[in-house]
C-alpha cells in the first residue's frame, strides 16, 4: 500500500502477510474471542449451579462464534470499543450480545466471570505467538537452514584462502564455513525450541480473589492450571501478579535475536565473497543493479537482510529489555509494547526470505578462489614449520617466518628453492613439497 507508513504494511507485505493471522489488531481480538469462550465452556464443566443446565449441545455455537469471526465481526468489537474505550471489555460485550442472539442470555454473565483483562491478554498473547513460531517463522527458518545445508555439503570439497584479522590464513573449503552457520544456527532453534510459551491466568492480582470468594469450595488454581495448559496448551506461570511475568517471552526474543546475529555475520561474510569474485551473481532479465552503473549486479539480498535483521534486534532487545519490568503488581507499559511484537517478526521473515533468494542466485567462481590459494603459498609455511618440529630441526618457525612474513608474494617457486635448502632427508623434502595451499585443508 503506497500510503502505508511501515514498510511492512506497505513494500513488503506481500512477503509477511501470512502474519496478519496472528499480530494484526482483527488477530488479537479473535484471539482473545477464542480464550473468552473456551474459559466459559471450561466453567460448565465446574460443579457451578448457575450454569449446570447449560445445554452441551450449544458448545458448537459458541465455537462458532470463534470459527467464522472475520474482519466484518471484529469491526464490530471496534465500535463497542469506541463506546467502552477498553478492548477486552469490548470483546466481552460483543459475546454477550451474541448469547442474546442465540438465546443464551441467561448465562452470559458468566463471560469473562472472575478476570481481569490480562487473564485474557496474557493468554491471548502467548498463544498467537505460539502459533506465529509454528507456523511462520520455524517453516521460514528451516527452509533458509535446508538451503544452507545444500551449499555446505555441494561445496564441501572446494579449496578456501581461509582470512583471519582480513589476511591470508592455512586453508579452508567453503563447504566448512557454510557448515559453521548451519551448526550455529541449529544449535540456537534447539535452545529457542525449548522455551515454554507462558500464560498467566489467576484474576486481578494473581490470587484467583473473585473466583474463590464465589466459589470457595471449587478448586480454582488447579481449574486455571488445566485451563491454561490443556485447553490452551500452554504453560501457566504461577504465581504471578496482575500480569504475566514475560520471563520467558523475553528469552524467546533473546533466542531470535542471537539467530539473526548469526544471520547478519552470514550475509556480510557472503557479501565479502560476492566482493572478492569467489561468487558472481544470476543475472535477473530486466532487473537494474545502479542507476548510474550499467555493469553493476549488487549484493542487495544481503544487504537487505543485514538492514532487516539489525532493525528485528533493536526492537527485540527493548521487548526483552522492558516486558519482565512492571512496577509493583502490574503498569500499562506492557500493554503498549506487546502491540508491537510482530514487527521484529516481520522484518525477521523479511530477512530470512532474502537471504534465502541471495543464495540462490549465487554463482560460484572457483576458478578465483584457486587464483587466491595459487597467490598466496605463503600459507604452506604453517604445515611445513610444523612437519620440521616433528623432525627436530633447529628453530623452523623463525626460519618460515624470515621467509615468508611481510612478502606481498611469496611463490611456489620460492617455497621449494627454500625446501631444497633444507638440511633434511629428500623423503622429508618430497613430503614438504607434496603440500600445496588447495590440499592444506586438514579435515
Amino acid at each position: 500500500m503506497l500510503t502505508a507508513v511501515s514498510p511492512i504494511d506497505g513494500r513488503y507485505a506481500s512477503k509477511v502477510a501470512d502474519l496478519e493471522h496472528f499480530f494484526s489488531e482483527y488477530a488479537l481480538i479473535k484471539y482473545r474471542l477464542y480464550v473468552e469462550i473456551q474459559y466459559f465452556i471450561a466453567l460448565c464443566e465446574l460443579p457451578v449451579p448457575q450454569l449446570a443446565d447449560f445445554p452441551k449441545e450449544r458448545y458448537d455455537d459458541l465455537i462458532r462464534l470463534t470459527n467464522q469471526f472475520d474482519v466484518a465481526e471484529a469491526q464490530k468489537v471496534k465500535d463497542i470499543e469506541g463506546i467502552t474505550n477498553h478492548d477486552v471489555k469490548a470483546v466481552e460485550y460483543y459475546i454477550k450480545e451474541a448469547f442474546d442472539h442465540l438465546g443464551l442470555g441467561k448465562y452470559k454473565e458468566f463471560i469473562h466471570f472472575g478476570l481481569t483483562s490480562q487473564d485474557i491478554n496474557n493468554t491471548a498473547v502467548p498463544l498467537s505467538l505460539q502459533h506465529a513460531v509454528s507456523k511462520s517463522y520455524l517453516p521460514t527458518l528451516e527452509s533458509l537452514l535446508s538451503d544452507l545445508k545444500g551449499l555446505a555439503e555441494a561445496y564441501k570439497g572446494i579449496p578456501m584462502l581461509a582470512r583471519t584479522h582480513g589476511q591470508p590464513a592455512s586453508p579452508t573449503t567453503l563447504g566448512k564455513e557454510f557448515h559453521v552457520f548451519v551448526v550455529r544456527l541449529e544449535n540456537q532453534l534447539a535452545l529457542l525450541q525449548q522455551l515454554p510459551h507462558s500464560a498467566k491466568f489467576g484474576g486481578a492480582t494473581g490470587n484467583l480473589n473473585a473466583h474463590y470468594v464465589s466459589y470457595p469450595k471449587v478448586d480454582w488454581h488447579a481449574f486455571s492450571q488445566q485451563f491454561v495448559e490443556e485447553r490452551l496448551g500452554l504453560v501457566r506461570s504461577y504465581p504471578t501478579t496482575q500480569i504475566e511475568h514475560y520471563d520467558h517471552l523475553a528469552a524467546l526474543f533473546q533466542a531470535m535475536k542471537r539467530i539473526n546475529t548469526i544471520l547478519i555475520d552470514l550475509a556480510r561474510d557472503i557479501w565479502t565473497y560476492i566482493s572478492m569474485e569467489y561468487f558472481r551473481q544470476k543475472v535477473v532479465a530486466g532487473e537494474v543493479g545502479s542507476s548510474a552503473m550499467p555493469h553493476k549486479v549488487n549484493p542487495i539480498d544481503f544487504e537487505n537482510a543485514e538492514g532487516n535483521l539489525g532493525l528485528a534486534n533493536a526492537i527485540f532487545t527493548h521487548l526483552a529489555d522492558k516486558l519482565p519490568v512492571s512496577r509493583l503488581q502490574r503498569d500499562l507499559t506492557d500493554s503498549t509494547v506487546l502491540r508491537n511484537i510482530g514487527v521484529p517478526f516481520a522484518h525477521t521473515i523479511i530477512a530470512f526470505k532474502a537471504i534465502k533468494k541471495g543464495l540462490g542466485k549465487l554463482l560460484l567462481n572457483e576458478t578465483k578462489l584457486d587464483a587466491d590459494l595459487e597467490s598466496n603459498w605463503m600459507v604452506s609455511a604453517e604445515a611445513i614449520q610444523n612437519i620440521l618440529r616433528r623432525e627436530g630441526y633447529d628453530q623452523p618457525y623463525e626460519a618460515l617466518k624470515a621467509l615468508t612474513r611481510g612478502k606481498a608474494v611469496v611463490k611456489k617457486e620460492d617455497i621449494h628453492e627454500f625446501i631444497d635448502g633444507l638440511a633434511v632427508s629428500d623423503a622429508i623434502k618430497n613430503e614438504l613439497k607434496a603440500i600445496s595451499p588447495q590440499n592444506y585443508l586438514g579435515k
